[in-house]
This record gives C-alpha cells, structure tokens and sequence, in this order.
C-alpha cells in the first residue's frame, strides 16, 4: 500500500496551489547525484521512515457481513503504519525553493484528513480516513541533521509530512455454518434402545395408541353384556 500512499501524496502536492505548473513531484532518494542532474523545479518526497502506530493498535475482530445480514467472515482490525515523508523543493535560487514550499504548505494543510472515498482501491475498500499530519515532529532518534548526514547531501529546508494508514491484518477467517435449529442432546437408550430423545418423540403415539386399544376392548365387554 505504500505506492498507493505515494499517489495520494503526488496528487495533493501537485494539485493546489501548484496545479497546472508543470512542477515534478519526485520520491527518489535527494542525493548530490539526484540534484546535479535536476535540470527544472521538483519537489521531492522521500520515504525515510516506516513504523507502526502503536497507540491505534486493536484486538479482537470484525464480523463482515452478506447482503442477508449474516455473518460469512471474520476479520482482524487493521494495523496502523506511519509514513514519514522528508518534503524539499529544488530550484536554481532559495527564494523560489521557499515559494515552492509555502506552494506545498498551503496545498497540504486543508487535507489533514482524506476521506476512505477520495483514496485508491485498496485503502479505500477498508472505509477508514486516513490522518495527514504536516510539519509535525519527526520519530525519535530521526534528527533532519541525521536525514542528510545519511543521504550525503548539504541540510536544505524541508517539510515533514506523514502519512498514517491501516494495513490489513491477514487473514480473514471463516465463520461457521449459520444456525438454523435449536441445540438438542441425544442420549443413546439402555440395550442398544433408540435415543431417548427419538424415545420421548414417539411417546404421545404409544399413549394414545393404548388408550384407544383400552377403549375399544371395553366397548367390546360392554356388547358381551
């Protein structure tokens, strides 16, 4: 679901306040090599980090449902991951690197939260929003210092920008046959007998059997008389 994420990230960037620029949105990795070949302005977004929200994190499962309403399947709740993005324009002067990214603030801050039906197929099929949190602090231990000294590069403005989005816990599980009947308990009858249950079923036949026999061999005595 990251490439999706990533879609996401390019549509909001590349919309706004920079819609119809021609401006590049890249997520390659900003290394000296990366920048010397930049020829136009782009704004890149590069992934640097990948954890798990632990304070979203839930147990038990969901029931999913048929169009009938009856439980056919069971799902765990989905795990929470945040994606951090390092968001940084490149042009030939600062100045029109910090009207990139004023571009890009105003551009983000309106979402801080996408609708399930304004994201891809398979973020949105969940129906959850997704949170977008922009120049919040960055994961412990991730200094921006940190960031740059690794990509090899000179420290640049930037803007953090995370994305925090479910991931589906597999798999789903099955759920049993639907109940149709009440539970009964069947118990085996002394001898090798029918089941008591079966044995108590046809004892209002027996009854009423002998009941008729008894009056018909009485009505017979009657006649005798």
């Amino acid at each position: 679901m990251i490439h999706e994420v990533d879609e996401v990230l390019k549509g909001l960037i590349g919309g706004g306040a920079l819609a119809g620029s021609g401006i590049e949105v890249s997520f390659e990795v900003p290394t000296r090599d990366w920048a010397a070949r930049r020829n136009a302005p782009v704004v890149n977004a590069y992934l640097y980090d990948v954890r798990e929200d632990v304070s979203q994190r839930q147990r038990g499962r969901t029931a999913l449902r048929d169009d009938r309403d009856t439980v056919v399947r069971h799902r765990r709740p989905p795990r929470w991951f945040r994606l951090s993005y390092l968001v940084t324009a490149w042009t030939k002067t600062p100045q029109d690197e910090h009207r990139l990214l004023s571009a890009v603030l105003a551009t983000l801050l309106p979402h801080e939260l996408i609708a399930a039906d304004e994201l891809p197929e398979t973020l949105g099929r969940l129906g959850l929003a997704v949170p977008v949190t922009v120049g919040g602090s960055r994961p412990e231990a991730r200094s921006v210092a940190d960031i740059w000294s690794a990509l090899g590069g000179e420290l640049k403005p930037s803007v953090d920008v995370a994305v925090t989005v479910p991931f589906p816990s597999y798999p789903d599980y099955a759920a049993g046959p639907l109940v149709t009947e009440g539970a009964a308990v069947r118990i085996r009858g002394v001898d090798g007998g029918p089941p008591v249950s079966e044995e108590r079923a046809h004892r209002p036949r027996r009854i009423a059997a002998a009941r008729a026999a008894h009056e018909q061999a009485a009505a017979r005595r009657t006649e005798r008389t």
